[in-house]
């Protein structure tokens, strides 16, 4: 199977294939050091003691991944709650992931929703 061949970044600097040049992963860690500093922490966001205990028994219960069966790290809000407190601690719209899961295909969906959102 042929391999991708490396390519310039716009610095100048060859980049291997699949890879992201220095430049780039410097001006992702201030875009997200920008988006953290307007983000509010965790606890503010809900996930505090009660959200740890209620997680920990819903993983007891739904011990794999929705996804791909792996072993559940995460618990996931299939709908976004955005602050609403109902929706956060509605069991329904829980469900079981593994951290790979939850960090790649279901962050990937989300902000793709935001993107059409954003259309509308």
């Amino acid at each position: 199977m042929p391999r991708r061949p490396a390519h310039f970044c716009n610095c100048g600097r060859i980049v291997a294939a699949c890879s992201r040049c220095v430049c780039q992963q410097a001006a992702d860690r201030v875009r997200k050091a920008r988006h953290d500093r307007n983000r509010p922490s965790a606890r503010e966001r809900g996930y505090d003691r009660d959200w740890q205990r209620e997680r920990a028994a819903f993983l007891i219960v739904n011990p794999t991944c929705k996804r791909c069966g792996a072993q559940a790290t995460d618990v996931d809000h299939i709908k976004p709650h955005r602050g609403d407190r109902w929706l956060f601690w509605d069991r329904r719209n829980w469900q079981a992931l593994c951290g790979h899961c939850h960090d790649s295909h279901k962050q990937r969906e989300e902000r793709h929703a935001l993107k059409c959102e954003a259309l509308v």
